[in-house]
């Protein structure tokens, strides 16, 4: 047993860096978070937001609460839109810049992935009861965004 415990906590303190949490926006302003913390957020590309720039592009993720500035370098998902479901992934900066080494879109206008629908949900801002596959699309409130709104 002491041997089988040893290996299990050598085993968790050697993936221990591997390890990426989810975070919505919301979630990951009120959460104490390193910078180049490694990390995994979701929700909604913020309306007009969207600029391209020396072979980067800058966006905001938003949960109609917070919005995270993201950067990302290379190629976009062809379904990548502002107003539409996106999770990134990579390192929070000093600033709380996402810098995204992972991008990905939803490949439908009724899939959202799970985690989003799921924070979306928790936040009240889901019109649909279907977490699982989507199914229905988030239902945000058109104060949500300096912008003025969020697209169905």
């Amino acid at each position: 047993m002491a041997v089988l415990g040893m290996a299990a906590a050598l085993v968790l303190v050697g993936l221990r860096d591997s390890i990426v949490f989810f975070y919505t926006p919301s979630a990951l302003a009120q959460k104490e978070v390193r910078p180049s913390s490694r990390v995994r957020m979701g929700g909604i590309v913020q309306p007009g937001s969207l600029a391209r720039t020396d072979g980067a592009s800058k966006f905001s993720i938003s949960d109609a609460n917070t919005s995270v500035p993201v950067v990302y370098r290379g190629i976009l998902p062809d379904l990548f839109r502002e107003g539409q479901g996106v999770v990134s992934e990579g390192m929070i900066d000093a600033n709380g810049v996402l810098r995204a080494d992972t991008v990905l879109a939803k490949h439908d206008e009724n899939y959202m992935p799970r985690e989003v629908a799921e924070a979306l949900k928790s936040q009240g801002h889901w019109k649909g009861s279907d977490v699982e596959g989507g199914g229905a699309s988030p239902s945000l409130p058109s104060s949500a965004s300096p912008s003025g709104a969020f697209r169905d």
